[in-house]
């Protein structure tokens, strides 16, 4: 909620300051919000779908399995199928760590859910263009197995 108070306090400072700017700035962002409106809202379908067909209980079976390493791998790959938005990510995170799946498998999970996108691609492939959305995803994906690997030295689930 904070945010949005800020957010609107900066608008009635845009305001105040130069109307017919800031008139002209809120329409612009309307017409580019309305021409991205279907990608955004199909892609939030795809994900309901995605959602409905694997309920959090078996998301955790899945992640809480014995070899951390399997764990983590399969936790990085379906992470990068699905998407979450944050509000749903980290509380699924919370339930997922009460099942005592391991932090680096959580970390691998919630990253890439978060960074790596296979069912915004097409979103981002039209927006950024095949290689620049292509190149971004391998990057997180590289940089999501990197932080879980981090945590679970953090958390001494890996030891050298």
């Amino acid at each position: 909620m904070i945010f949005y108070f800020i957010i609107l306090f900066l608008l009635l400072i845009s305001f105040v300051k130069n109307r017919q700017k800031t008139i002209k700035a809120l329409k612009i962002s309307a017409k580019k919000l309305i021409k991205i409106l279907p990608s955004i809202l199909t892609m939030l379908i795809l994900v309901s779908i995605v959602l409905h067909f694997l309920p959090k209980e078996k998301i955790a079976l899945y992640l809480g399995t014995k070899n951390t390493f399997l764990s983590t791998i399969f936790a990085s790959v379906f992470g990068s199928i699905t998407m979450m938005p944050g509000f749903i990510t980290f509380p699924l995170a919370g339930i997922l760590r009460e099942q005592n799946v391991p932090f680096m498998v959580i970390s691998a999970f919630t990253t890439t859910l978060m960074m790596v996108g296979i069912i915004t691609f097409p979103v981002e492939r039209k927006y950024l263009g095949t290689t620049i959305a292509i190149l971004r995803n391998a990057l997180y994906f590289f940089i999501a197995i990197i932080v879980a690997v981090v945590t679970g030295f953090l958390f001494g689930e890996i030891t050298i």
